[in-house]
């Protein structure tokens, strides 16, 4: 495909998303769900919308094959249903079309912190701060932190399992710390965040769990320390100073606990070009991940595609034993285990 091919199809990408995000604002979506097979005007009528714009954006769809048109009405496939409005499912994408999005939004900042060198808070990437990733992550987390990530450390599954306490650093809207929780009935979580909004997400997503789970807006450095298990999950490379919250990290986890890190999973050497994954990494970082690190100075700077050898040295840096490159298999990440 060449390139003028694959800008092309890059703007009716975009172009598309921009109509799942409308599906998905104004609950059209949910009400095709709960209509069954719908006519504009049915639609327009449930959602609360004009029924000319009803009219095209179903035929949008329809095109596209996210609907399916027959006699007049348009319906949602279940397959599909799964994918825009299952927020617990592994197929679930509306988050990402949201955090896309919202990079657009940025743009016009971006450019001018490209020119001066100044970072883009996150704020200016919408409604969400910059914190679409925790609605992203939800699935994986719920599905797999606790059924398979952690016990792939047999000694700290095993310590979960008895009961213990967690530290979830950078914790965001709290999916991990829950997964946790829910994985693990004896161990309690301490999640933090500097981000107010992440926590008071957070706190309302834990409903039901009680006092196992607490979360708080603040610096990790206020936590009292003796953890089991210390986690940084997606969140090193967001950090102006990641070693000194690694720093942090080993003086709150007891001597024979463990730090786990989370990372985007990219080669050990910049390659070019790239396989898919390294294109998404790439695609994030100059616009967003990039960008929101270097508001805080001084700063790493280290973007989004943060290299094996980059973790194991700002490990090491912070007075580590080891960092070990654990057999986690996940399409979009690599998991660290460092020893104090």
């Amino acid at each position: 495909m060449t390139l003028a091919d694959r800008l092309s199809d890059a703007v009716l990408h975009t172009l598309e998303l921009s109509h799942v995000w409308l599906g998905a604002e104004l609950g059209l979506y949910a009400a095709l769900r709960e209509l069954g097979p719908s006519t504009p005007a049915e639609l327009a009528a449930r959602a609360g919308i004009a029924e000319r714009y009803a009219r095209e954006w179903l035929e949008q769809q329809a095109v596209a094959a996210v609907l399916v048109a027959e006699d007049g009405r348009f319906s949602l496939p279940g397959e599909h249903a799964e994918v825009l409005l299952d927020p617990d499912s592994l197929l679930h994408r509306v988050p990402a079309a949201y955090n896309a999005l919202d990079v657009v939004r940025a743009l016009p900042l971006v450019r001018e912190a490209f020119r001066s060198g100044a970072g883009v808070p996150a704020s200016a990437y919408g409604e969400q701060g910059g914190n679409g990733a925790g609605d992203e992550n939800r699935p994986e987390y719920l599905h797999h932190l606790a059924a398979e990530w952690l016990p792939a450390l047999p000694d700290v599954h095993a310590r979960l399992t008895a009961g213990a306490r967690v530290a979830d650093l950078g914790c965001g809207t709290g999916w991990s710390s829950i997964a946790i929780a829910r994985g693990y009935p004896l161990t309690s979580v301490d999640g933090i965040d500097l981000d107010p909004v992440s926590i008071a997400q957070a706190q309302a997503n834990a409903a039901g769990l009680g006092d196992r789970v607490t979360f708080r807006a603040g610096d990790a450095a206020t936590l009292e320390g003796d953890y089991d298990l210390v986690c940084v999950l997606e969140c090193l490379h967001d950090m102006a100073d990641p070693v000194s919250v690694l720093r942090t990290a080993k003086s709150q986890v007891a001597a024979d606990g463990v730090v786990l890190v989370m990372e985007e999973r990219v080669a050990e050497e910049f390659t070019a070009p790239g396989d898919r994954v390294e294109r998404a990494h790439y695609a994030w970082s100059a616009v967003m991940c990039l960008p929101a690190s270097l508001v805080e100075q001084p700063s790493a700077a280290i973007g989004t595609c943060i290299r094996p050898s980059t973790v194991r040295a700002l490990g090491l840096e912070a007075g580590f034993s080891a960092v070990e490159l654990l057999p986690i298999e996940h399409d979009s990440w690599l998991f660290y285990r460092f020893t104090p």
